[in-house]
């Protein structure tokens, strides 16, 4: 690893270790805050909201220790690399977000389905100031997650990113079900849990999907490998592309390219054209971590 890339990565675990442990911070405060008033207020929704907003300081912790783990040097036993243990923390994290949507729309519908006056009550006000302060503060925090996931390119980041807006898109959901509450539909605040686990569990089948794409060496976008093609076939001595193909690895790309050159290069003009090749490929895409060429001799 060149000094550079070895800087880069180093400022990539600071930026993503200073949002996590932000999130830790804030999901805690607003949680307690969320679930207080919830209480409070005889909210059903917003105690749901608040158990969402606990589920993410578990992400957070999760993502943490995926993003370390992901950054590790390889070693003898894990050749090439880490990276795909960013997805596995996505992974974790879209099940832990699934089973808490399931449980708070099970919550919803059973109190929709007793419909009594004694488990349906009007909640107060707190929770709907609550709400309010809960939408503001995630909607801030998935902007400014996601910024940073891009920036570091990391899977788990992204994925906790997704988690805020689906607390944020919760908090909504409450909003709505507190104030049909307050005029006089009992029904809209268990109802709002019901909304909460459906927003939950797309997210969490839609993170789920994307971890799963690159643990299995899902190919990269076609416009990505065009333009992969496009590179090559400017340098100097190169006829044609053969073949390329290139596939995830976690949030890296490994690309292999075979390419015809003349057949009657020597072995070190080849073997320098493929280098040119190699080098140009991995300087002008960073996600890639390793590209592979294969010269064919023209018949």
């Amino acid at each position: 690893m060149g000094e550079g890339e070895y800087i880069k990565r180093i400022s990539n675990i600071q930026i993503a270790m200073k949002v996590s442990w932000l999130s830790i911070i804030i999901n805690t405060l607003l949680s307690v805050y969320k679930l207080l008033a919830g209480i409070l207020s005889n909210s059903s929704a917003m105690v749901s909201d608040a158990v969402h907003t606990i589920s993410d300081v578990l992400s957070s912790i999760i993502v943490i220790i995926g993003i370390k783990m992901s950054y590790k040097e390889a070693d003898s036993k894990h050749p090439y690399g880490h990276e795909r243990f960013e997805s596995v923390a996505a992974i974790i994290l879209s099940v832990i977000l699934f089973f808490i949507g399931v449980s708070i729309g099970f919550s919803g519908i059973k109190k929709i389905i007793l419909n009594k006056n004694e488990v349906l009550t009007v909640p107060g006000t707190q929770a709907l100031v609550a709400a309010l302060v809960s939408i503001i503060i995630k909607e801030i925090m998935y902007w400014y997650t996601r910024i940073a996931a891009k920036k570091v390119n990391s899977d788990a980041l992204m994925a906790d990113a997704w988690h805020h807006r689906s607390d944020a898109l919760s908090s909504i959901g409450s909003f709505i079900g507190i104030m049909g509450a307050k005029i006089g539909f009992l029904f809209m605040d268990p109802l709002a849990s019901v909304v909460i686990c459906l927003l939950i569990t797309v997210s969490a089948i839609s993170i789920f999907i994307d971890a799963i794409g690159k643990m299995i060496d899902k190919s990269c976008d076609r416009s990505i490998i065009e333009e992969m093609k496009n590179t090559i076939l400017q340098e100097e001595g190169v006829i044609c592309v053969d073949l390329i193909r290139a596939r995830m690895f976690g949030n890296r790309i490994y690309v292999d390219v075979e390419i015809r050159a003349k057949g009657d290069d020597t072995l070190l003009s080849t073997h320098e054209l493929a280098h040119r090749v190699h080098d140009v490929i991995e300087k002008n895409y960073e996600n890639v971590k390793h590209c592979m060429v294969h010269v064919n001799p023209e018949i």
